[in-house]
């Protein structure tokens, strides 16, 4: 893509609907944008909202407040691409199903839970995870550096699983209003994810969480009960679960469940 078209594909950004992160630890110049619908910005698919060259702290924000999240290949040298898929793929935790095999694993308690503990060695390990099907990861050093200054301020969370002093799986996300958006995990113990995620499911719900995006689907999360809805329905509950903020502490819901 030249600089022409990259300029061209920016302008796709503009500020009719502003979301603000009033934080202190903002960047000076970060800014608010707002996306568009991708056919209509003239883009080969509608899933596709906007293309840039980076991800301001700001415009990560904002475009989760809009259902709309980065996914690239920054190994392949793919600029910054902004998606809202249509379906999407997503878990209501009074949904959950929690496989047979998992409910015995649980029972028997083996790995121990923290909450917000290594969320950089968390990143760094869905980085490095091997993936059926997959050449590379979409996992770069831009995604690196602008989830963990979202982590920084207050709204990119990791759940961690250990095996006695070692590291053997976990996840992370971004956790706005009652609405939890799983970004990737990983696992280096049989079953050790499955465990974590299952809890934390448990944990969410208990809080009040109403939604878990989990974007696109997936074989390994719709064995636990999620489901493709519209992009229409997935942005009406969206809109409303934002606002309607979580009733306890999750991390702490999630430590006293798990552990």
């Amino acid at each position: 893509m030249t600089d022409e078209e990259m300029e061209e594909q920016i302008s796709v950004f503009n500020p009719n609907r502003l979301y603000h992160l009033d934080i202190s630890k903002l960047e000076e110049n970060d800014e608010s944008y707002s996306f568009e619908d991708g056919e209509e910005a003239g883009f080969a698919t509608s899933s596709v909202v906007g293309v840039t060259r980076d991800i301001p702290l700001q415009l990560l924000y904002s475009a989760y407040m809009q259902g709309i999240f980065p996914w690239f290949s920054e190994d392949d040298g793919e600029p910054v691409i902004w998606w809202c898929p249509s379906p999407r793929f997503v878990l209501f935790p009074q949904e959950l199903h929690v496989p047979e095999s998992v409910k015995k694993l649980l029972k028997k308690k083996p790995f121990t839970y923290t909450y917000d503990k290594c969320f950089d060695r968390v990143i760094k390990e869905c980085r490095a995870a091997e993936r059926k099907g997959q050449d590379g990861t979409w996992i770069g050093d831009e995604i690196i550096r602008a989830y963990t200054a979202l982590h920084k301020v207050g709204f990119a969370h990791s759940v961690e699983v250990w095996e006695e002093n070692e590291l053997v799986g976990g996840f992370y996300g971004v956790l706005l209003g009652s609405v939890f958006c799983g970004e990737s995990m990983f696992t280096k113990k049989s079953n050790a994810t499955k465990c974590a995620f299952v809890q934390f499911v448990k944990a969410f719900e208990a809080v009040g969480g109403k939604m878990i995006d989990s974007q696109v689907y997936t074989d390994n999360i719709a064995r636990y009960g999620a489901k493709n809805i519209s992009r229409t329905a997935f942005l009406r509950y969206e809109s409303e679960f934002l606002t309607k903020p979580l009733t306890a502490d999750l991390g702490k819901t999630f430590l006293a469940l798990a552990n």
